[in-house]
């Protein structure tokens, strides 16, 4: 049975699973599916050919599958998918894709966005992530599994950041971060591994061989590339691998100052 204030609007065509409820004046449009047990806030906006899954909450004043901030755009047949578990909170926008994008924007299961977050056409974001308050995503961006963004961060279209990395808040990233690392600032550069996140999801060995191999990719004079061949040849760690053949397949580059060595 799903929960529908008398307020609510759901057009004709929209797909509810059970025990969807719906808040006070929100609106749910014609190509939107919903899955079982997610709750929708009061005046909450959600269009577009828009599916999300099973429970979800989607607070007030949400703005999802509205279209794309590009100016491009023309009316095309683009995508929202949103997978289970999310938290979507107060004022967020959420675009689909576009058609020189792939016309899909994808968001995984278990990620908390809070109050103001934007996410832009085409993005694609993995399981597990936060992103703080009033991030800002552009168009085409990539984030993989477990990343945490802080509050007030600007992420510039295109960038790339990976697997449990970890950027401060108020931060403006233009360059790609690999995964496993800490950036932050304006720009933000590489400052370390994300420790805190490591040590909630990996042992100590497997920290002490990225700790390692993050010494010798990002405290060294010799060319990255160079060390990164090398890593490729000679470890048997499963993440540093991850590690490195993302640094050489980066598009945008990683952002990061060596130290002098004395």
């Amino acid at each position: 049975m799903s929960l529908i204030h008398s307020t609510a609007v759901i057009e004709d065509g929209a797909i509810l699973g059970d025990n969807v409820s719906v808040g006070p004046f929100a609106h749910i449009g014609a190509n939107v599916k919903i899955g079982d047990n997610t709750t929708v806030a009061s005046h909450a906006v959600i269009v577009g050919d828009t599916t999300i899954g099973k429970n979800n909450r989607i607070f007030s004043h949400s703005a999802i599958g509205t279209i794309p901030q590009d100016l491009k755009f023309n009316g095309e047949d683009v995508q929202l998918i949103i997978g289970d578990g999310n938290t979507i909170r107060e004022f967020t926008l959420i675009n689909p894709g576009t058609i020189t994008g792939g016309t899909v924007t994808r968001i995984g299961n278990h990620n908390l966005l809070m109050g103001y977050v934007h996410v832009g056409h085409d993005i694609i974001i993995g399981d597990h992530c936060i992103l703080a308050n009033a991030t800002n995503l552009g168009g085409h961006v990539e984030i993989g599994d477990r990343v945490v963004i802080g509050a007030m961060s600007a992420i510039h279209q295109f960038v790339h950041i990976g697997d449990y990395a970890m950027i401060g808040g108020a931060s403006a990233l233009t360059q790609d971060i690999p995964p496993f690392c800490l950036a932050e600032g304006n720009r933000a550069n590489l400052r370390g591994l994300n420790l805190t996140g490591l040590r909630r999801n990996m042992d100590r060995e497997e920290i002490n061989i990225l700790k390692s191999a993050y010494r010798e990719l990002f405290e060294q004079e010799k060319p990255l590339q160079e060390i990164v061949k090398s890593l490729l040849a000679t470890t048997k760690s499963n993440k540093v691998k991850s590690l490195c053949k993302f640094i050489t397949t980066s598009k945008r580059g990683i952002p990061f100052t060596r130290n002098k060595i004395k």
